[in-house]
């Protein structure tokens, strides 16, 4: 759909692939990486970059971010703090209220997001993995922002929960979408690692949900009135860790593949995505799974990557300060340490940049001003604000 300034494709050392979704966790000194993702230079020395890059502030694992009106930020870390951090990045607060969280393997404070009416109501939606009957799961929850010397989240409630609850630290997912027509909003949740729920339709596992505002199911009433869990609205994914709305009001999503195939998906109502029957990855142990194209009666990803990027965030910008990526989406990357962007035509994407940038991008966000924003994860892990050169 449009040119870049150039494309930089960078040479990072991806991280080994021998155990399930490294990629993901949230690491200070990873064995497969051999050194911690933030001990590498400085992401700002690098040369041959499209952006400026600016450190903003620095975190202790963030994994989420977004932005208030006045140009101040939410940012979750993920042991469980939401932080209030002015547009400078030079304060930062805790604002209060957040649940109690489990923060093992994968699980943690996740996603951040206004209402779209937030300037009225000052709610904000976030979610989390926590400790329930039968396991642990993810659950989303809002509550109404207090300002002030000493920040707070009032009358904090659940919304929803993951059905069901299971064992295991890994694949909650966890992101939340707000719809265009600001009636509903979209949650991504994980198959956890179990691999079957994705195809069980009395599960939300695996799934890309629509719920109302308020939490109720909202689902595709095509798979609804086949019996499926009524929140869902596609299913058949495996770690979906990405979900947005682009300017068309198309839905896209990424998710981690196994061994491999990591995807990015245009999610469409009532769709089976295939996971796990196929996938353009493997199992860890080695087994075999079929490729998409075996099965063409699944929705087959629009993009794939193996080696793998390890995705984590997703936006579609919108802004001006870079008129070349209206319409595209960024991703970060974890093992991979990129900003990857995937060209957008319509319903059709296909792979635009990856820029190397010597540290694992937990999150990306749009800036008020339309600069881009990434988050590094881990300990000290810093906020960057990416402008044209």
């Amino acid at each position: 759909m449009r040119i870049a300034l150039f494309t930089t494709i960078a040479s990072t050392t991806l991280l080994a692939c021998g155990a399930p979704d490294q990629g993901n966790a949230a690491v200070t000194a990873d064995p497969a990486a051999g050194a911690p993702a933030n001990a590498v230079p400085a992401a700002a020395a690098q040369t041959g970059l499209p952006f400026a890059i600016t450190p903003v502030a620095d975190f202790n694992a963030p994994w989420a971010m977004t932005f208030l009106p006045d140009g101040r930020m939410l940012v979750t870390e993920k042991a469980g703090k939401l932080l209030l951090v002015s547009a400078d990045g030079k304060t930062k607060t805790e604002v209060s209220g957040i649940p109690a969280v489990d923060s093992a393997g994968q699980g943690g404070l996740m996603d951040v997001v206004l209402h779209p009416q937030f300037a009225q109501n000052r709610m904000v939606y976030f979610s989390f993995s926590e400790t329930g009957p039968g396991g642990k799961g993810v659950a989303l929850a809002s509550g109404v922002m207090q300002d002030g010397a000493s920040p707070s989240l009032q009358n904090v409630s659940v919304i929803f929960r993951a059905s069901h609850y299971v064992e295991g630290n890994g694949h909650y997912s966890g992101r939340i979408a707000f719809a265009p027509d600001g009636q509903h909003l979209f949650f991504t949740n994980g198959e956890r690692q179990k691999f079957d729920p994705a195809q069980d339709p009395k599960a939300t596992l695996g799934k890309v949900l629509r719920l109302t505002l308020d939490g109720k199911p909202a689902g595709d009433p095509g798979l609804t009135g086949r019996g499926f869990h009524p929140a869902v609205w596609s299913y058949g994914h495996r770690n979906l860790l990405g979900i947005a709305f682009d300017g068309m009001g198309n839905l896209w999503e990424q998710e981690m593949g196994p061994k491999g195939g990591d995807e990015v998906n245009l999610i469409l109502p009532g769709k089976n995505y295939g996971y796990p029957i196929v996938s353009d990855g493997d199992h860890y142990d080695g087994r075999d799974i079929p490729d998409h194209d075996t099965r063409p009666e699944f929705e087959k990803y629009k993009v794939t990557w193996n080696p793998v990027i390890s995705p984590g965030g997703l936006i579609a910008y919108s802004g001006s300060m870079f008129p070349q990526w209206q319409g595209d989406l960024f991703i970060g990357g974890l093992s991979s340490q990129s900003l990857v962007r995937v060209d957008v035509n319509g319903t059709n994407a296909t792979k635009g940049d990856q820029w190397g940038m010597n540290a694992r991008i937990r999150e990306v966000e749009q800036g008020p001003d339309g600069a881009l924003y990434v988050l590094e994860d881990g300990e000290g892990g810093r906020l960057l604000k990416l402008t044209p050169r």
